[in-house]
């Protein structure tokens, strides 16, 4: 089904695959539709997202197949000038429209490589860049004996899958069977499945950051960098992110050459990524490369940071145009949290903070409705059940901020239902509860 909503026939447009939850993603939509027009490929009808597009055509986005066949139809009215996608679970059938399109933007092998952990792994270690050291199973015999060819402690996770989804921490051979059954549960609608579906790895210790920049002409370039905060160990949900455009590590010349190694070796050129590595005495490890920008609104508290529209920028780079990100000179820190419940629930009621409660707070929203059960890892993974964020001058008055919010913050509940023991892991973000998606706290600013 096709929809054209404004904008004259000969007027070229940027491809969109794929739009998600509302409230993670309308930033990105909006920057993207200040750059250029607007079509959307989506598995359903825009409604929120109408405002921002020139025009939708109705496809099952995880056939890229289909989404080929799609694009040249549309080309066949008007001129198709790029494609964006920030969906993990679409960026390979995204990529198959570039490539067959001869479009910019990062190749589908490129992709590819990023997308599938275990090749990641392979290509870097091939060239001797600093990761853990890793190897792909497809039993608990061989997790086993990679484990222990490794050492103990071991981080085990998914192949293909991202959001911290599966990933355990194993501290000894006694904790090993159960690791490797709570990586090899989850999975995800799009996502490959691969033979050898897990991998194990080496733990890094030391904290952990995420950059999402641009590796264009052989050279990286930053645009937001954030420190984050994991919980609920021995799982790594991701709790929180802090973006301060001060950060030391934007300046190190010894990052930024790694960073443009990695993306070199791996093809990714041309396109915003999101990095997560790990910070040691002996430098920098990558974690992995993913061919989108970063989930979390980690681009969106770099916005708020240092002004840089990631929204615009991407679909700049999705069109093969010049990117020069400027800032706005303000200069300011900006940090998330997400809320999770003590255990696994059924939800009554969020409390949010009331404007003016909590100084420095940006926004404050709700994830969940009245209904929705939360269950934490391995049962259920991304259970939260709200989220602030706070801005300030300074990283310290920014934490304190984002303290009181998290005071602020409540969850009323009730227990959850009884799970069966066979049951898949929940994702809650993969939830589609009337409503919860497009949803915004009473009196808290839209993320858009």
């Amino acid at each position: 089904m096709t929809n054209p909503q404004s904008a004259g026939p000969h007027d070229g447009v940027l491809v969109v695959v794929g739009s998600g939850i509302r409230l993670y993603r309308e930033y990105l939509l909006a920057g993207a539709a200040a750059e250029h027009p607007l079509w959307l490929f989506d598995s359903g009808e825009p409604t929120w997202q109408k405002p921002y597009l020139t025009g939708f055509t109705q496809v099952d986005t995880s056939n890229p197949q289909a989404l080929v066949d799609a694009a040249r139809e549309l080309r066949r009215s008007r001129p198709v000038d790029g494609v964006f996608c920030f969906s993990e679970a679409l960026v390979e059938p995204a990529a198959a429209v570039a490539d067959a399109l001869s479009l910019p933007g990062m190749s589908a092998e490129a992709v590819r490589n990023c997308r599938d952990k275990g090749r990641t792994r392979e290509l870097l270690a091939a060239a001797g860049v600093g990761q853990p050291s890793s190897v792909a199973v497809s039993s608990l015999a061989e997790a086993a004996e990679a484990a222990d060819a490794i050492g103990y402690p071991v981080v085990l996770k998914p192949r293909g899958l991202a959001g911290s989804l599966g990933v355990v921490f194993v501290s000894c051979a006694e904790e090993l069977a159960g690791a490797y059954r709570e990586a090899a549960a989850p999975s995800y609608p799009g996502v490959p499945v691969f033979t050898a579906s897990v991998l194990v790895e080496e733990y890094v210790d030391g904290p952990e950051i995420s950059v999402d920049g641009l590796f264009a002409d052989g050279a990286y370039q930053p645009l937001a960098l954030a420190r984050k905060r994991v919980a609920l160990p021995p799982y790594f949900e991701e709790e929180g992110h802090l973006v301060d455009p001060r950060d030391p590590l934007l300046s190190s010349e010894e990052l930024t050459a790694f960073l443009a190694d990695v993306h070199r070796l791996l093809g990714a050129a041309d396109a915003i990524t999101h990095t997560e590595l790990k910070l040691t005495d002996s430098g920098p490890r990558l974690i992995e490369v993913n061919a989108r920008l970063g989930g979390g609104l980690i681009p969106y508290l770099g916005a708020l940071s240092n002004g840089i529209d990631p929204g615009r920028v991407a679909a700049r780079a999705a069109l093969g145009r010049p990117v020069v990100p400027t800032t706005d000179g303000r200069g300011r820190a900006a940090a998330i949290h997400f809320a999770y419940p003590d255990e696994d629930c059924t939800v009554d009621r969020v409390r949010l903070p009331r404007p003016g409660e909590v100084p420095g707070l940006h926004q404050a929203a709700a994830l969940v409705e009245p209904g929705d059960v939360l269950r934490l890892p391995p049962r259920g993974y991304i259970s939260r059940y709200a989220y602030a964020i706070c801005v300030a001058d300074t990283v310290e008055e920014c934490e304190a901020s984002l303290a009181r919010a998290r005071e602020a913050i409540g969850l009323e509940h009730r227990p959850a239902p009884a799970l069966d023991a066979d049951a898949a892991p929940e994702l809650v973000w993969s939830r589609t509860t009337p409503g919860a998606a497009d949803r915004t706290a009473a009196g808290a600013e839209d993320t858009r």
